[in-house]
Protein backbone atom coordinates (compact mmCIF):
# COMPACT_ATOMS: atom_id res chain seq x y z
CA UNK A 1 0.00 0.00 0.00
CA UNK A 2 1.34 3.23 -1.20
CA UNK A 3 1.86 6.21 1.45
CA UNK A 4 0.15 8.73 -0.84
CA UNK A 5 -2.98 6.78 -0.33
CA UNK A 6 -3.48 7.59 3.49
CA UNK A 7 -1.58 10.67 3.05
CA UNK A 8 -2.87 14.34 2.86
CA UNK A 9 -6.39 12.66 1.91
CA UNK A 10 -9.17 15.07 1.27
CA UNK A 11 -12.79 15.99 3.42
CA UNK A 12 -14.59 13.42 2.79
CA UNK A 13 -17.94 14.95 3.07
CA UNK A 14 -18.50 17.89 1.10
CA UNK A 15 -18.33 21.37 3.29
CA UNK A 16 -21.29 23.76 2.70
CA UNK A 17 -23.38 20.98 1.41
CA UNK A 18 -24.05 18.59 4.54
CA UNK A 19 -28.05 19.42 4.10
CA UNK A 20 -28.68 18.03 0.42
CA UNK A 21 -25.71 14.75 1.22
CA UNK A 22 -28.35 14.19 3.96
CA UNK A 23 -31.56 14.26 2.49
CA UNK A 24 -30.27 12.45 -0.62
CA UNK A 25 -28.47 9.61 1.62
CA UNK A 26 -31.13 8.80 3.23
CA UNK A 27 -32.97 7.92 -0.04
CA UNK A 28 -30.23 4.58 -0.04
CA UNK A 29 -32.06 3.55 2.88
CA UNK A 30 -35.51 4.15 1.29
CA UNK A 31 -34.46 1.90 -1.55
CA UNK A 32 -33.36 -0.64 0.70
CA UNK A 33 -36.77 -1.04 2.20
CA UNK A 34 -38.69 -1.61 -0.68
CA UNK A 35 -36.23 -4.01 -2.38
CA UNK A 36 -35.77 -6.38 0.72
CA UNK A 37 -39.51 -6.59 1.34
CA UNK A 38 -39.53 -8.35 -2.06
CA UNK A 39 -37.43 -11.25 -0.28
CA UNK A 40 -41.07 -11.52 1.96
CA UNK A 41 -43.28 -11.36 -0.22
CA UNK A 42 -41.85 -14.18 -2.61
CA UNK A 43 -42.79 -16.20 -0.33
CA UNK A 44 -45.75 -14.51 0.88
CA UNK A 45 -47.23 -14.92 -2.46
CA UNK A 46 -46.10 -18.63 -2.75
CA UNK A 47 -48.26 -19.23 0.09
CA UNK A 48 -51.60 -16.40 -1.14
CA UNK A 49 -51.29 -17.59 -4.72
CA UNK A 50 -50.33 -21.00 -4.32
CA UNK A 51 -47.55 -20.97 -6.98
CA UNK A 52 -44.24 -22.24 -7.48
CA UNK A 53 -40.69 -21.20 -6.63
CA UNK A 54 -40.03 -20.55 -10.73
CA UNK A 55 -42.97 -18.52 -10.42
CA UNK A 56 -42.73 -16.61 -7.23
CA UNK A 57 -39.35 -15.90 -8.63
CA UNK A 58 -40.52 -13.64 -11.15
CA UNK A 59 -41.47 -11.06 -8.21
CA UNK A 60 -37.63 -10.15 -8.81
CA UNK A 61 -37.66 -10.34 -12.98
CA UNK A 62 -40.60 -7.56 -12.69
CA UNK A 63 -39.30 -4.94 -10.11
CA UNK A 64 -36.04 -4.97 -11.33
CA UNK A 65 -36.86 -5.18 -15.39
CA UNK A 66 -38.19 -2.04 -13.82
CA UNK A 67 -34.71 -0.38 -12.95
CA UNK A 68 -33.80 -2.04 -16.98
CA UNK A 69 -36.74 -0.32 -18.55
CA UNK A 70 -36.08 3.60 -16.76
CA UNK A 71 -32.44 3.87 -16.41
CA UNK A 72 -31.70 5.48 -19.55
CA UNK A 73 -34.64 7.68 -19.36
CA UNK A 74 -33.57 8.99 -15.67
CA UNK A 75 -30.20 9.57 -17.21
CA UNK A 76 -31.60 11.70 -19.77
CA UNK A 77 -34.31 13.48 -17.93
CA UNK A 78 -31.02 13.98 -15.41
CA UNK A 79 -28.85 15.19 -18.01
CA UNK A 80 -31.41 17.94 -19.36
CA UNK A 81 -32.07 19.16 -15.79
CA UNK A 82 -30.32 18.22 -13.21
CA UNK A 83 -30.49 15.18 -10.41
CA UNK A 84 -32.50 17.13 -8.25
CA UNK A 85 -35.75 16.78 -10.81
CA UNK A 86 -34.87 12.69 -11.34
CA UNK A 87 -35.16 12.27 -7.58
CA UNK A 88 -38.21 13.79 -6.95
CA UNK A 89 -39.82 12.02 -10.25
CA UNK A 90 -38.60 8.93 -8.61
CA UNK A 91 -39.86 9.37 -5.00
CA UNK A 92 -43.33 10.06 -6.94
CA UNK A 93 -43.04 7.06 -8.86
CA UNK A 94 -42.06 4.95 -5.94
CA UNK A 95 -45.26 6.01 -3.49
CA UNK A 96 -47.53 5.30 -6.86
CA UNK A 97 -46.35 2.00 -7.20
CA UNK A 98 -46.72 1.22 -3.24
CA UNK A 99 -50.53 2.63 -3.52
CA UNK A 100 -51.25 0.41 -6.25
CA UNK A 101 -50.71 -2.67 -3.64
CA UNK A 102 -54.64 -1.63 -2.51
CA UNK A 103 -56.03 -2.39 -5.53
CA UNK A 104 -54.20 -5.47 -6.62
CA UNK A 105 -54.93 -7.15 -3.47
CA UNK A 106 -58.70 -6.11 -3.55
CA UNK A 107 -59.03 -7.66 -7.33
CA UNK A 108 -56.61 -10.75 -5.57
CA UNK A 109 -54.53 -10.94 -8.94
CA UNK A 110 -50.95 -11.85 -8.67
CA UNK A 111 -50.13 -9.99 -12.30
CA UNK A 112 -51.08 -6.87 -10.95
CA UNK A 113 -49.18 -6.99 -7.76
CA UNK A 114 -45.88 -7.50 -10.13
CA UNK A 115 -47.11 -4.43 -12.21
CA UNK A 116 -47.01 -2.40 -8.94
CA UNK A 117 -44.14 -3.48 -7.92
CA UNK A 118 -42.72 -2.69 -11.88
CA UNK A 119 -43.74 0.69 -10.95
CA UNK A 120 -42.40 0.83 -7.50
CA UNK A 121 -38.95 -0.36 -9.33
CA UNK A 122 -38.94 2.28 -12.34
CA UNK A 123 -39.39 5.08 -9.22
CA UNK A 124 -36.15 3.48 -7.61
CA UNK A 125 -34.18 2.90 -10.84
CA UNK A 126 -34.75 7.34 -11.01
CA UNK A 127 -33.56 7.17 -6.87
CA UNK A 128 -30.22 4.84 -8.22
CA UNK A 129 -29.56 6.43 -11.39
CA UNK A 130 -29.27 10.07 -9.78
CA UNK A 131 -28.33 9.32 -5.89
CA UNK A 132 -24.93 7.33 -6.36
CA UNK A 133 -23.03 9.14 -9.39
CA UNK A 134 -24.48 12.46 -6.86
CA UNK A 135 -22.95 11.20 -4.13
CA UNK A 136 -19.60 9.59 -5.81
CA UNK A 137 -19.14 13.14 -7.29
CA UNK A 138 -20.23 16.17 -4.84
CA UNK A 139 -16.44 16.13 -3.33
CA UNK A 140 -13.05 15.27 -4.11
CA UNK A 141 -12.57 12.22 -6.37
CA UNK A 142 -9.96 10.86 -4.23
CA UNK A 143 -12.57 9.71 -1.85
CA UNK A 144 -15.53 9.03 -4.18
CA UNK A 145 -15.60 4.91 -3.21
CA UNK A 146 -15.32 5.71 0.53
CA UNK A 147 -17.92 8.75 0.28
CA UNK A 148 -20.44 6.32 -1.42
CA UNK A 149 -19.82 3.48 0.55
CA UNK A 150 -20.64 6.43 3.59
CA UNK A 151 -23.97 6.63 2.18
CA UNK A 152 -24.28 2.94 0.84
CA UNK A 153 -24.19 1.86 4.66
CA UNK A 154 -27.74 3.59 5.37
CA UNK A 155 -29.13 0.89 2.27
CA UNK A 156 -28.74 -1.78 4.62
CA UNK A 157 -30.88 0.25 7.43
CA UNK A 158 -33.62 -0.07 5.26
CA UNK A 159 -32.91 -3.74 3.93
CA UNK A 160 -32.91 -4.12 7.87
CA UNK A 161 -36.35 -2.05 8.32
CA UNK A 162 -38.03 -3.59 5.03
CA UNK A 163 -37.32 -7.27 6.34
CA UNK A 164 -38.38 -6.49 9.71
CA UNK A 165 -42.11 -4.85 8.31
CA UNK A 166 -42.70 -8.05 6.06
CA UNK A 167 -41.75 -10.29 8.82
CA UNK A 168 -43.91 -8.75 11.57
CA UNK A 169 -46.78 -7.41 9.34
CA UNK A 170 -47.13 -9.70 6.51
CA UNK A 171 -46.30 -12.91 7.87
CA UNK A 172 -49.13 -14.59 9.98
CA UNK A 173 -47.12 -17.33 10.70
CA UNK A 174 -49.84 -19.45 10.12
CA UNK A 175 -48.69 -22.36 8.18
CA UNK A 176 -51.21 -24.65 7.04
CA UNK A 177 -50.40 -28.35 6.60
CA UNK A 178 -51.96 -30.26 3.32
CA UNK A 179 -54.52 -31.93 5.77
CA UNK A 180 -55.65 -28.73 7.25
CA UNK A 181 -56.25 -27.09 4.15
CA UNK A 182 -58.48 -29.72 3.28
CA UNK A 183 -60.15 -29.51 6.33
CA UNK A 184 -60.80 -25.18 5.68
CA UNK A 185 -61.65 -26.45 1.78
CA UNK A 186 -64.19 -28.62 2.76
CA UNK A 187 -65.48 -26.11 5.31
CA UNK A 188 -65.48 -23.17 2.27
CA UNK A 189 -62.78 -21.51 4.40
CA UNK A 190 -59.55 -21.56 2.24
CA UNK A 191 -60.63 -19.10 -0.48
CA UNK A 192 -61.25 -16.44 2.60
CA UNK A 193 -57.66 -17.40 4.59
CA UNK A 194 -55.94 -16.72 1.21
CA UNK A 195 -57.59 -13.20 0.60
CA UNK A 196 -56.73 -12.46 4.02
CA UNK A 197 -52.84 -13.28 3.22
CA UNK A 198 -52.97 -11.07 0.54
CA UNK A 199 -54.51 -8.56 2.51
CA UNK A 200 -51.98 -8.19 5.11
CA UNK A 201 -49.51 -7.01 2.45
CA UNK A 202 -51.46 -3.71 1.78
CA UNK A 203 -50.61 -1.45 5.09
CA UNK A 204 -47.12 -1.62 5.28
CA UNK A 205 -47.14 -0.47 1.57
CA UNK A 206 -49.49 2.53 2.26
CA UNK A 207 -47.41 3.71 4.87
CA UNK A 208 -44.28 3.30 3.45
CA UNK A 209 -45.92 4.81 -0.13
CA UNK A 210 -46.89 7.90 2.23
CA UNK A 211 -43.29 8.71 3.65
CA UNK A 212 -42.37 9.15 0.37
CA UNK A 213 -44.09 11.55 -1.21
CA UNK A 214 -44.03 13.84 1.89
CA UNK A 215 -39.61 13.23 1.22
CA UNK A 216 -40.78 14.83 -2.29
CA UNK A 217 -42.18 17.36 -1.11
CA UNK A 218 -38.87 18.12 0.98
CA UNK A 219 -36.32 17.76 -1.87
CA UNK A 220 -38.59 20.22 -4.14
CA UNK A 221 -38.13 22.70 -1.27
CA UNK A 222 -34.26 22.33 -0.80
CA UNK A 223 -31.54 24.16 -2.89
CA UNK A 224 -29.16 21.85 -4.51
CA UNK A 225 -25.48 22.93 -5.83
CA UNK A 226 -23.93 21.09 -8.62
CA UNK A 227 -22.04 18.17 -8.34
CA UNK A 228 -18.79 17.76 -10.31
CA UNK A 229 -20.24 16.35 -13.59
CA UNK A 230 -23.05 18.60 -13.38
CA UNK A 231 -20.74 21.92 -13.05
CA UNK A 232 -17.77 20.47 -15.78
CA UNK A 233 -21.14 19.98 -18.32
CA UNK A 234 -22.14 23.62 -17.39
CA UNK A 235 -18.58 24.87 -18.10
CA UNK A 236 -17.80 22.89 -21.36
CA UNK A 237 -21.63 22.62 -22.29
CA UNK A 238 -20.50 18.99 -22.38
CA UNK A 239 -23.31 16.33 -22.46
CA UNK A 240 -21.37 13.09 -23.15
CA UNK A 241 -21.36 10.35 -25.97
CA UNK A 242 -23.27 7.20 -25.64
CA UNK A 243 -20.90 5.64 -28.02
CA UNK A 244 -17.46 6.99 -26.33
CA UNK A 245 -18.47 4.99 -22.99
CA UNK A 246 -17.52 1.59 -24.79
CA UNK A 247 -13.99 3.05 -25.60
CA UNK A 248 -13.43 2.89 -21.07
CA UNK A 249 -12.84 -1.14 -20.48
CA UNK A 250 -13.02 -0.88 -16.73
CA UNK A 251 -16.74 0.69 -17.39
CA UNK A 252 -17.77 -1.83 -19.65
CA UNK A 253 -16.03 -4.55 -16.83
CA UNK A 254 -17.88 -2.73 -14.35
CA UNK A 255 -21.60 -3.01 -16.37
CA UNK A 256 -20.96 -6.65 -16.31
CA UNK A 257 -19.62 -6.65 -12.63
CA UNK A 258 -22.59 -4.91 -11.46
CA UNK A 259 -24.96 -7.35 -13.35
CA UNK A 260 -23.59 -10.44 -10.99
CA UNK A 261 -23.42 -8.33 -8.36
CA UNK A 262 -26.89 -7.47 -8.06
CA UNK A 263 -27.63 -11.38 -9.76
CA UNK A 264 -25.55 -12.78 -6.44
CA UNK A 265 -27.24 -10.65 -3.70
CA UNK A 266 -30.98 -10.51 -4.76
CA UNK A 267 -30.71 -14.12 -5.59
CA UNK A 268 -28.81 -14.86 -2.17
CA UNK A 269 -31.89 -12.88 0.11
CA UNK A 270 -34.29 -13.96 -2.28
CA UNK A 271 -34.03 -17.93 -1.22
CA UNK A 272 -32.80 -17.37 1.68
CA UNK A 273 -35.70 -17.90 3.80
CA UNK A 274 -36.57 -21.20 1.79
CA UNK A 275 -32.73 -22.07 2.21
CA UNK A 276 -33.46 -22.31 5.94
CA UNK A 277 -36.64 -24.09 5.83
CA UNK A 278 -35.42 -27.09 3.68
CA UNK A 279 -32.42 -27.53 5.70
CA UNK A 280 -33.38 -27.08 9.36
CA UNK A 281 -37.57 -27.31 9.35
CA UNK A 282 -37.61 -23.68 10.99
CA UNK A 283 -41.14 -21.41 10.46
CA UNK A 284 -41.36 -18.60 8.62
CA UNK A 285 -41.19 -15.86 11.25
CA UNK A 286 -37.86 -17.68 12.68
CA UNK A 287 -36.40 -18.05 9.05
CA UNK A 288 -37.03 -14.18 8.52
CA UNK A 289 -35.25 -13.17 11.61
CA UNK A 290 -32.32 -15.44 10.22
CA UNK A 291 -32.50 -13.31 6.98
CA UNK A 292 -32.77 -9.65 9.19
CA UNK A 293 -30.02 -10.95 11.23
CA UNK A 294 -27.92 -11.46 7.36
CA UNK A 295 -29.09 -7.52 7.12
CA UNK A 296 -27.73 -6.67 10.19
CA UNK A 297 -24.28 -8.26 9.23
CA UNK A 298 -24.54 -6.21 5.68
CA UNK A 299 -25.12 -3.18 7.24
CA UNK A 300 -21.97 -3.52 9.85
CA UNK A 301 -20.12 -4.50 6.66
CA UNK A 302 -21.06 -1.46 4.62
CA UNK A 303 -20.03 0.45 7.87
CA UNK A 304 -16.85 -1.45 8.26
CA UNK A 305 -15.60 -1.24 4.67
CA UNK A 306 -15.93 2.54 4.81
CA UNK A 307 -13.77 2.68 7.71
CA UNK A 308 -11.04 -0.24 6.12
CA UNK A 309 -10.75 2.05 2.62
CA UNK A 310 -8.68 4.82 4.95
CA UNK A 311 -5.88 1.80 5.19
CA UNK A 312 -6.53 -0.33 1.90
CA UNK A 313 -7.45 0.55 -1.01
CA UNK A 314 -11.22 0.07 -2.13
CA UNK A 315 -10.48 -2.93 -5.35
CA UNK A 316 -7.94 -4.35 -3.16
CA UNK A 317 -10.13 -5.02 -0.31
CA UNK A 318 -13.33 -5.81 -2.31
CA UNK A 319 -11.37 -9.11 -4.14
CA UNK A 320 -10.41 -9.78 -0.86
CA UNK A 321 -13.99 -9.80 0.28
CA UNK A 322 -14.93 -11.61 -3.11
CA UNK A 323 -12.18 -14.45 -2.19
CA UNK A 324 -14.13 -15.19 1.07
CA UNK A 325 -17.60 -15.14 -0.16
CA UNK A 326 -16.86 -17.49 -3.03
CA UNK A 327 -15.38 -19.78 0.01
CA UNK A 328 -18.72 -19.55 1.92
CA UNK A 329 -21.32 -20.08 -0.77
CA UNK A 330 -19.34 -23.08 -1.54
CA UNK A 331 -19.87 -23.84 1.85
CA UNK A 332 -23.75 -23.16 1.48
CA UNK A 333 -23.68 -25.43 -1.30
CA UNK A 334 -21.34 -28.57 -0.24
CA UNK A 335 -23.21 -28.72 3.41
CA UNK A 336 -26.70 -27.55 3.44
CA UNK A 337 -27.99 -27.56 6.87
CA UNK A 338 -26.92 -25.40 10.15
CA UNK A 339 -22.94 -24.95 8.96
CA UNK A 340 -24.67 -23.90 5.03
CA UNK A 341 -26.70 -21.61 6.53
CA UNK A 342 -24.46 -19.30 8.88
CA UNK A 343 -21.93 -19.58 5.76
CA UNK A 344 -24.44 -17.99 3.76
CA UNK A 345 -25.23 -16.00 6.51
CA UNK A 346 -21.99 -13.83 6.27
CA UNK A 347 -21.96 -13.48 2.71
CA UNK A 348 -24.36 -10.54 3.22
CA UNK A 349 -21.33 -9.10 5.87
CA UNK A 350 -18.77 -9.67 2.64
CA UNK A 351 -20.46 -8.85 -0.40
CA UNK A 352 -21.55 -5.17 1.30
CA UNK A 353 -19.34 -2.89 -0.06
CA UNK A 354 -19.57 -4.67 -3.52
CA UNK A 355 -22.29 -2.35 -4.69
CA UNK A 356 -20.61 1.07 -3.81
CA UNK A 357 -17.30 -0.17 -5.16
CA UNK A 358 -18.24 -1.49 -8.58
CA UNK A 359 -20.17 2.17 -9.04
CA UNK A 360 -17.98 4.26 -8.23
CA UNK A 361 -14.93 2.54 -9.70
CA UNK A 362 -16.66 2.06 -12.67
CA UNK A 363 -17.99 5.56 -13.71
CA UNK A 364 -14.17 7.36 -12.59
CA UNK A 365 -12.97 9.51 -15.46
CA UNK A 366 -15.90 9.07 -17.62
CA UNK A 367 -16.29 13.18 -17.25
CA UNK A 368 -19.00 14.29 -19.21
CA UNK A 369 -20.75 10.65 -19.72
CA UNK A 370 -20.93 10.46 -15.99
CA UNK A 371 -24.60 10.44 -16.00
CA UNK A 372 -25.26 8.47 -18.73
CA UNK A 373 -22.48 5.70 -17.29
CA UNK A 374 -24.01 5.73 -14.05
CA UNK A 375 -27.64 4.80 -15.40
CA UNK A 376 -25.66 1.45 -17.48
CA UNK A 377 -24.81 0.50 -14.31
CA UNK A 378 -27.77 0.86 -12.60
CA UNK A 379 -29.11 -0.75 -15.64
CA UNK A 380 -27.28 -3.93 -15.06
CA UNK A 381 -29.59 -4.22 -12.06
CA UNK A 382 -31.16 -6.11 -14.40
CA UNK A 383 -29.23 -9.36 -12.88
CA UNK A 384 -31.22 -9.65 -9.91
CA UNK A 385 -34.29 -9.90 -12.74
CA UNK A 386 -32.39 -12.73 -14.75
CA UNK A 387 -30.24 -14.68 -12.32
CA UNK A 388 -33.08 -15.18 -9.44
CA UNK A 389 -35.99 -17.22 -11.60
CA UNK A 390 -32.37 -19.26 -12.58
CA UNK A 391 -31.82 -20.00 -9.06
CA UNK A 392 -35.59 -20.93 -8.81
CA UNK A 393 -35.36 -23.19 -11.78
CA UNK A 394 -32.24 -25.04 -11.01
CA UNK A 395 -33.91 -25.32 -6.91
CA UNK A 396 -37.35 -26.47 -9.00
CA UNK A 397 -35.59 -29.08 -11.02
CA UNK A 398 -33.20 -30.32 -8.79
CA UNK A 399 -35.26 -30.44 -5.38
CA UNK A 400 -32.02 -28.40 -4.12
CA UNK A 401 -32.27 -24.77 -2.52
CA UNK A 402 -28.40 -25.75 -1.55
CA UNK A 403 -27.38 -26.46 -5.69
CA UNK A 404 -29.11 -22.93 -6.51
CA UNK A 405 -26.87 -21.56 -4.47
CA UNK A 406 -24.04 -22.33 -7.33
CA UNK A 407 -25.58 -19.13 -9.34
CA UNK A 408 -24.16 -16.54 -6.76
CA UNK A 409 -20.74 -18.50 -6.57
CA UNK A 410 -20.16 -18.17 -10.10
CA UNK A 411 -20.96 -14.47 -9.75
CA UNK A 412 -18.09 -13.57 -6.66
CA UNK A 413 -15.75 -15.31 -9.32
CA UNK A 414 -16.43 -12.98 -11.96
CA UNK A 415 -16.53 -9.99 -9.27
CA UNK A 416 -13.37 -11.14 -7.74
CA UNK A 417 -11.72 -11.23 -11.43
CA UNK A 418 -12.70 -7.40 -11.91
CA UNK A 419 -11.37 -6.49 -8.10
CA UNK A 420 -8.30 -7.29 -8.72
CA UNK A 421 -7.91 -6.12 -12.91
CA UNK A 422 -10.92 -5.36 -14.62
CA UNK A 423 -11.42 -1.96 -12.65
CA UNK A 424 -7.87 -0.50 -13.16
CA UNK A 425 -8.55 2.48 -15.23
CA UNK A 426 -6.64 2.15 -19.00
CA UNK A 427 -4.98 5.53 -20.27
CA UNK A 428 -6.91 5.77 -23.77
CA UNK A 429 -5.59 8.30 -26.47
CA UNK A 430 -7.78 10.76 -27.38
CA UNK A 431 -9.92 10.43 -24.40
CA UNK A 432 -8.84 13.22 -22.90
CA UNK A 433 -10.11 15.44 -25.76
CA UNK A 434 -13.62 13.41 -26.15
CA UNK A 435 -14.69 14.23 -22.34
CA UNK A 436 -14.23 17.54 -23.00
CA UNK A 437 -16.54 17.56 -26.74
Amino acid sequence: MSDNFTNDKPRLFPQGKVLPFILVTALFMFWGIAVNLNDVLIKQFMKSFEISRLAAGFVQTFFFFGYFALAMPAALIMRKYNYKTGLVIGLFLYATGTVLFWPAAIIGKYLFFLFALFVIASGLSFLETGANPFIATLGDPRTSEQRLNFSQSFNPLGAITGVLIGTVFIFSGIELSEAEIAVMKAAGEYDAYLQSEIMRMVKPYLVIGAVMFLWALLLIRTRFPKSADEQKDADTNGKGRFRDLFRYPHFVQGVIAQFFYVGAQVGTWSYFIQYIQDYTGEPEKVAGYFLTGSLVAFGVGRFTATFLMKYIQPQKLMGIYGIINVVLVGIGVIYPGWIGLWAVFFTSFFMSLMFPTIFALGIKELGSNTKIGGSMIIMAIVGGAALTPVMGLIADQTGSMALAMLVPLGCYVFITYYAFIGSKVRKIRGMERLNDL
